[in-house]
Formats: C-alpha cells, structure tokens, sequence
C-alpha cells in the first residue's frame, strides 16, 4: 500500500488509546444500539451514504457480532484473523474477505502494526457491479445472498489476491476517495467495485467461500435481472412463464430467498429510478411517476411518503445538490 494511506490509517484512535490505557472491552454503544451486537449501518454510514471506510479496531478481541450491512474486509499491512461459526480465517496483506449480513464473527486481537479496513456497504450499493458480472458465478452468487436479511448463500467470500497489483490498486483508489471526500465517491466507487470483481473474477482459483446453491441464485439472477430491465411493465406472470415456474412456487422462491415480495423488489427498482430523475433531471413529479410505471399519482405519492418522510418536490430540492442517490 502507498505510504501516504498508511500514514493515515496508522495513527493510534481514540477508541484504541482507551483501549490500550486498560478499557479492556469494546463499548458496544459505539457500534449498535441493541443489546444483542449487531453493528448497526445507521452508526457507521453517514444518512443516506451507501458505503464508507474505517480503520479496524486494534489490540483488542473484538467480539462475537454481526451487523445489517455487507462487510467487505480489506488488510493493508500485516494480518488479522476472524472466527467464522467457528472457522478460523486468517486474511493476510493485500487479502479481501467479503462477509454477508448477519454472519456471527468475532476478531482476534491485533498489533499496531496490523493495519485493516472496514469497507461498510449497503446491498443497494452492489447494483452496478451485479449490472457489470451478471452472470451465473459465485460472486453473483453472493451479491444476491446479500438481499437476503439472515441465513444468506455464501457467508463469507475470502480471496487471496495478494499478489494481484490491479487489485490493490483498485482497493487503495476506493479507500483514497472514501478518506480524502472530494464528492461523487459512492457514484465513482460503483464502478471501482464493479471492476474489483471483475478480475476477482479471474481470481478464482484464490477464493474459500461458503457452498453456495446454484439452482436457487440462477433463478433468482434472472428475477432481479427481469425486474431491473421490466420493472416499468413487467409482471410476476410473464417471469413465472419464462422461468417456467408457477406464480405461487416462484412467489415463494423469491420471499424466501430475498426477504421481500415480488412487488416489493419492483418498487424498490421503481424509487431508485424516481430518485435519481427528480436528482438529475426537471422533469415534473407526474411525468416521473408515469416514467417509472405508476399510473395512481396519488399512491406514488403516498408510498414515496412511506419511504423517504418527505414529498418527491421537497426531496428534489434537499438532495439536488448531492452526488449520491438515497435508495
């Protein structure tokens, strides 16, 4: 890694002085508001930010803990070794591990000179590299686990890349523009993750995962596929069809598999596109809703209420400005 990170990344926190000054425990109020330990997005993302980065937490045994987000583990200098259910899982310099939500781990303690990134990552954040490797492989495996709120496919996905320098570079741009902010990171580190699996996948034969079920994340592949390219007009009819599926058995299949409805699953595609038009462009509020297929004005309104505590007009004018989208 660039000297210039580590000399960022490395100075001891404030948390970690407490720690080393004889606060032995980790105070979980930093990291969840809940009793069971689940690291909770809404204290580690700024509001409505997909993804950001912290320094792991050193000389400590971090512990038992899950958290509602996608975990992507990145160590820099050194290494660190996390309990997977039990499994013992040590990432070494340059190595990746990826973790669903909710996968129970816990962190060995670690040196100073053991220097790791937490990558925080909201689902939604996957959509452009899902776009970028569409295809049946594990990666695409995973990134439709990630749907799922418990019990996803793959549980963890560890590559050992340390030797892959397109790789590394990538990572370091992605931490470099999550810690200096200069704007429109999350747009810029779509891509930059979309190409990181992209010669991830190249890289299978450095990969330990979980076993995955094929069958299931091929027919699910192909419903999120069909609902981010018909989610104006689709219906679960056409796609049972094409799947040769009943409408009761793939209803089932995609609630199971994902925690959410059919309808659900389109009318989360639907918002993100009526988001990013009243962002990006000045089309009237009407116009949008026919855009992304609603013909009843006033549910448009109602459920985009629901979702964002605010009318579509006053969102236009809080977030014009931003350079991410809230999903």
């Amino acid at each position: 890694m660039r000297q210039e990170l580590l000399n960022i990344l490395a100075p001891i926190t404030e948390e970690e002085k407490e720690l080393l000054s004889g606060n032995s425990n980790v105070k979980q109020g930093l990291y969840t508001s809940q009793k069971h330990f689940t690291i909770e997005s809404q204290k580690m993302l700024q509001e409505g930010k997909l993804i950001d980065v912290r320094p792991h937490t050193r000389f400590v045994r971090f512990p038992y803990h899950d958290h509602n987000y996608i975990e992507v583990f990145y160590v820099c200098q050194g290494s660190v070794t996390h309990l997977i259910s039990g499994e013992e899982v040590t990432v070494h310099q340059g190595e990746l591990l990826f973790l669903n939500q909710y996968v129970m781990h816990e962190i060995l303690p670690t040196t100073e000179n053991d220097i790791a990134i937490n990558f925080i990552i909201l689902p939604e954040f996957f959509d452009t590299t899902f776009s970028m490797i569409g295809r049946n492989n594990v990666l695409a495996d995973f990134l439709i686990s990630t749907l799922k709120e418990k019990n996803g496919i793959s549980k963890y996905l560890y590559f050992q890349v340390s030797d892959n320098l397109q790789i590394q570079n990538l990572m370091e741009n992605m931490i470099d523009s999550l810690v200096h902010k200069q704007g429109n990171e999350d747009q810029i580190n779509r891509h930059t993750m979309g190409l990181v699996f992209l010669h991830l996948l190249n890289a299978v034969k450095s990969l330990k995962e979980s076993t995955p079920n094929q069958y299931k994340n091929m027919m699910l592949m192909t419903t999120l596929k069909y609902i981010d390219e018909n989610y104006k007009n689709g219906t679960l009819t056409e796609l049972a069809d094409m799947l040769n599926q009943s409408i009761y058995g793939l209803s089932k299949l995609i609630r199971n598999y994902t925690g959410h409805t059919y309808k659900e699953l389109v009318q989360r595609r639907r918002f993100r596109k009526a988001v990013e038009l009243l962002i990006e462009t000045d089309l009237p509020v009407n116009d949008i809703v026919t855009e992304v297929g609603y013909e009843n004005n006033s549910y448009f309104y109602r459920k985009f209420r629901e979702r964002y505590h605010t009318t579509p007009n006053d969102y236009r004018i809080t977030h014009r400005d931003e350079k991410w989208i809230r999903v």
